[in-house]
């Protein structure tokens, strides 16, 4: 399902074999937050999409866990920038601004993308839902 909406979109898109729902429970648990359904959908059908140049689409759930871990916990970024722990990275625009989930009171409670500027610190809403994203994404509607 995932694959075709992206082909559709984008057709150089490069997939992985799917996450198997033991490795994403056990990023669920590593997080410390639940993925949103969308999410989970696509990274047990393609763990991670890589779009033109291998930008990344959306990062295989290794990448995931290992880039909100490492933001969470770097002490230099505590100085420059607002705390990650409201935010569920997921996927970059290739300029090191970032895509994130909201995380609201522990949970992912909405379906909303936000991207994150690394220079800013701003976080701005950008898509109602993970497929408006992609689809936004690669047409260019959704520009940073």
């Amino acid at each position: 399902m995932w694959r075709e909406r992206i082909t559709s979109w984008c057709s150089i898109a490069a997939y992985a074999p799917g996450c198997s729902t033991d490795v994403l429970d056990a990023a669920v648990r590593e997080l410390g937050v639940r993925l949103p359904p969308e999410l989970r959908d696509l990274l047990t059908e393609s763990d991670g999409v890589l779009g033109e140049y291998e930008a990344g689409l959306v990062w295989p759930i290794s990448r995931i866990v290992e880039d909100n871990q490492s933001f969470r916990a770097n002490a230099d970024f505590r100085d420059l920038y607002m705390p990650f722990g409201d935010l569920l990275f997921f996927a970059d625009a290739g300029n090191g601004d970032q895509f994130a989930f909201p995380i609201h009171g522990g949970a992912i409670r909405r379906p909303d993308i936000f991207a994150w500027n690394h220079e800013s610190d701003s976080r701005t809403w950008v898509a109602p839902s993970l497929e408006r994203y992609l689809d936004w994404w690669l047409s260019g509607k959704l520009t940073l």
